[in-house]
């Protein structure tokens, strides 16, 4: 069982990266505005000529006002983790709550998603090839307080390579204790570290970064190549 007892510590100014699907664009309303006032005025006024807003920021209720950062440099990217939930979820929610990942590196971030995508192509019967483009974006962030659970080893049960258990209990009872967020190991490229966070407030930009390209061969993920610097 994991010991709950982890320390909190506050996080300034973190660098680090996430992966994402290069098809999905910026949410140019979040971005456009600087308050929580300005996007309602906004969104009242685009609702009425385009009929797609609302799948395309998805489910706002999700995020509580004061939780949305607006006037930052890629509101939309931090924000679209929480208002586009995977009902899957993740090793860190059950589907409920969204969640933002990010990795300490380039590499990490490849290495995490790269598993998660070729576990997917994996389930596709019949697909002997195939490619994703992914678009790489730098984060900065804030957490105060962080839940430290890399001083658990990595045998701990919230590190399980397929069961996500006792991750999401361990998840819940944070919430609870009202962190914003947690520190850990990857557990796709050891010795390297990850965070997650459970709102999109502590977020201080996400600029866009370089672009990649996997390469599905009919069994595994052969081959990852960069294709362009921004």
């Amino acid at each position: 069982m994991t010991n709950m007892n982890v320390p909190m510590k506050a996080v300034a100014n973190q660098q680090g990266y996430r992966l994402i699907n290069s098809k999905y664009p910026p949410i140019h309303l979040f971005d456009d505005v600087a308050t929580a006032d300005e996007f309602e005025t906004l969104y009242a006024l685009q609702a009425l000529t385009n009929p797609r807003l609302q799948n395309e920021l998805g489910n706002l209720n999700l995020v509580p006002p004061a939780e949305r950062p607006f006037g930052i440099c890629g509101c939309s990217y931090a924000l679209a983790p929480f208002t586009h939930v995977n009902p899957d979820g993740s090793r860190f929610s059950d589907g409920q709550q969204g969640m933002l990942y990010i990795a300490d590196s380039v590499d990490t971030a490849i290495k995490e998603v790269s598993h998660h995508q070729q576990h997917y192509w994996q389930n596709v019967e019949g697909l002997s090839y195939d490619r994703l483009v992914m678009r790489s974006l730098h984060c900065e962030f804030d957490a105060d307080p962080m839940a430290d659970a890399c001083i658990l080893p990595i045998s701990d049960p919230i590190y399980d390579s397929d069961s996500y258990v006792a991750a999401r209990a361990f998840a819940e009872t944070l919430r609870k204790l009202n962190a914003v967020g947690l520190e850990y190991h990857s557990v796709r490229n050891p010795g390297s570290i990850c965070w997650g966070l459970f709102t999109p407030r502590t977020v201080k930009s996400i600029k866009q970064a370089a672009h990649f390209e996997m390469i599905w061969d009919g069994q595994k993920i052969s081959a990852v190549y960069q294709i362009s610097a921004h």
